[in-house]
């Protein structure tokens, strides 16, 4: 998509998700295509109300966190809505630390370098600046239209290109827009099947997010993927 025509976008996950970042990513049974997505967390500073004017950072931000946006692609895409894909227990691995900022500190959040690694291999590796396709500021001046902010709240924002799930060739998607859903969900599990980057049971995900100068360091999380074991037929 066009990035100067995406609307800026909010989802839910379940906070039953989060868990720290040395927890087991715990892969349902019935997922197959488990996927990572390092992000930047916003922790919220104080409470906000609707409508508030947002000008800068530290009025509403309390500090930074290192997040993985864990999604189920196989529950995600068919069912059109994030919520129960993003959402299963441990599939927001969160911290090692609230790393808080001061002024000049947040002037250099486009400084900040993004890392993720499974089993070792770099995945995902961007710098905020000019690949970010809204600001931090710009997504809480939009989310304080129609939602109260409160101190304690986190905001992941989006993550950058290296996931296992990539968009197809814009042939296929065409070809893609004109089957019937089942015949275009049924192409898309099997062409999904042959892609080795989905997560599987002992993986080892790491992530980090710092300066390059190690000015500001989110520290390292080191999660490890563990199969959650098939539910006995009845």
């Amino acid at each position: 998509m066009d990035p100067n025509t995406i609307p800026l976008t909010f989802f839910r996950k379940s906070s039953a998700s989060i868990t720290g970042p040395h927890g087991d990513i715990v892969k349902p049974s019935h997922v197959r295509f488990l996927d990572y997505e390092v992000e930047i967390g916003l922790v919220v500073g104080r409470d906000t109300p609707v409508s508030s004017t947002v000008t800068d950072l530290p009025q509403v931000l309390a500090g930074l966190v290192i997040t993985n946006d864990v999604s189920a692609r196989d529950i995600q895409l068919p069912q059109t809505q994030f919520y129960e894909a993003k959402s299963y227990p441990s599939f927001t691995p969160v911290g090692p630390a609230l790393v808080l900022l001061d002024a000049d500190e947040w002037k250099r959040f486009g400084d900040l370098h993004l890392r993720l690694r499974v089993n070792g291999e770099l995945r995902q590796d961007m710098h905020v600046a000019g690949d970010m396709i809204y600001s931090p500021l710009q997504a809480l001046q939009s989310l304080t239209r129609f939602q109260d902010l409160a101190a304690g709240d986190l905001i992941l924002t989006g993550t950058p290109a290296g996931t296992a799930l990539s968009a197809p060739a814009k042939p296929i998607e065409i070809i893609g827009s004109l089957l019937p859903p089942a015949l275009k969900w049924k192409a898309f599990f099997k062409r999904q099947a042959a892609n080795p980057k989905y997560l599987a049971d002992r993986d080892v995900v790491e992530a980090t997010i710092a300066t390059d100068d190690g000015t500001i360091d989110l520290g390292a999380q080191r999660n490890i993927v563990k199969a959650s074991p098939a539910a006995p037929t009845p």
